[in-house]
């Protein structure tokens, strides 16, 4: 069965570029999954179709109402719905919330805007919040594509090969080894001996030696997070 993807967003044309090309489009194609993009304003009964309002208490910004956004979710969701919400104030997204995502059913993505939404949407309907990093964004849109992307790939049949997924940075906690095709030689640089030497053995351990190499340099933190 196919993975179910329905993104709540104000800006429901912004999507079928990102995701309606590469591999998110050729996983569409072979009914891995399917990734609607809904707009909100459908769920306004309001002749202006308005999804925001000044926050009680006062200050800047507008807020997103909570009832267009509770008939929203309720049309889409069934018992199978995990409802997502992106947020600065959620769980740090990474590769293991991609993993465990891409093994659920149906995906409700809330994309927020403006100030965000009403706290009472979080507390009645979202199951998860994340967030892709430490900045703020324009709205929730980005960070939606970010996920759907990570989530995608990792379904069986999205890649044409399995053993990229297996490989790949922070499968294993570590960061990818280094990677050359041909030529050979190219002004100078040349591909390590190791890797033209059919030693599969000695091509893995250099591997495995690389990894752990550029972990220690350019991510240290992540090892650290292992001996946790």
């Amino acid at each position: 069965m196919a993975l179910k993807v329905d993104i709540i967003t104000l800006f429901p044309e912004v999507f079928f570029g990102p995701l309606g090309a590469s591999i998110n489009k050729r996983a569409q194609e072979n009914d891995l999954v399917e990734i609607n993009a809904i707009d909100l304003r459908d769920f306004t009964e309001d002749k202006h179709h308005r999804v925001d309002e000044k926050p009680y208490g006062g200050g800047p910004g507008m807020v997103m109402m909570v009832e267009p956004l509770f008939k929203a979710v309720e049309f889409l969701r069934t018992p199978e719905s995990k409802v997502l919400y992106m947020t600065p104030q959620g769980k740090p997204f990474k590769q293991a919330e991609a993993q465990s995502l891409s093994e659920e059913k149906h995906l409700i993505f809330i994309c927020g805007h403006y100030e965000g939404v009403d706290e009472r949407v979080i507390e009645g309907l979202v199951d998860m919040e994340y967030s892709i990093g430490d900045f703020v964004l324009s709205n929730g849109n980005l960070a939606a594509m970010v996920i759907c992307d990570a989530v995608i790939r990792l379904l069986p049949g999205a890649l044409g090969c399995h053993e990229s997924v297996v490989s790949e940075s922070f499968s294993d906690g570590l960061l990818e080894y280094p990677q050359y095709t041909r030529p050979d030689n190219f002004r100078g640089m040349e591909v390590p001996k190791v890797l033209l030497s059919g030693n599969h053995q000695k091509i893995e351990n250099w591997r495995n030696e690389e990894s752990l190499k550029r972990t220690k340099l350019k991510r240290p933190d992540l090892l650290v997070k292992e001996q946790k």
